[in-house]
């Protein structure tokens, strides 16, 4: 039971939120197809929660997501030179835990100027840091 103004208006909010059309970069496009044909990691594109989260490239039953982060999910330190990831992109991913998801990021600045076994190792990399965070996460039975 939500305990709040808008409680009401709840299930129009995430109808209309649901309904929102995804529009996937090159970038997603590339890393997918990277992660099917080279890795063999079988995955939905563009794959809606029930909770109407749209996650890049999702394994259901899983609960293994990898999200392809661009540019507007940054903010660039200019002094530095660094990217910091945004609130927007933290939020998201601190709630996609919450359901029980683990959630890997492949980032437009690690995947650009790469060559392609650059490339396949960055996702093979980040597939087996996925796999130990679910280790840890699971307990032993």
């Amino acid at each position: 039971d939500l305990d709040f103004p808008l409680a009401a208006h709840l299930e129009p909010f995430r109808a209309a939120f649901a309904r929102q059309e995804a529009t996937p970069s090159k970038l997603q496009r590339e890393v997918s197809s990277t992660l099917d044909r080279h890795l063999g990691w079988s995955h939905f594109f563009e794959y809606k929660t029930p909770e109407a989260f749209s996650l890049d490239l999702a394994e259901p039953d899983s609960k293994v997501a990898v999200e392809v982060d661009g540019p507007s999910h940054f903010l660039k330190d200019v002094l530095k030179g660094t990217y910091v990831v945004n609130g927007p992109t933290r939020f998201k991913e601190r709630l996609l835990r919450k359901l029980g998801w683990t959630v890997a990021h492949v980032a437009f600045f690690s995947w650009d100027h790469k060559s392609e076994a650059e490339r396949r190792n960055l996702l093979a990399d980040t597939l087996a840091q996925v796999k130990k965070q679910q280790q840890r996460l699971t307990p032993e039975a």
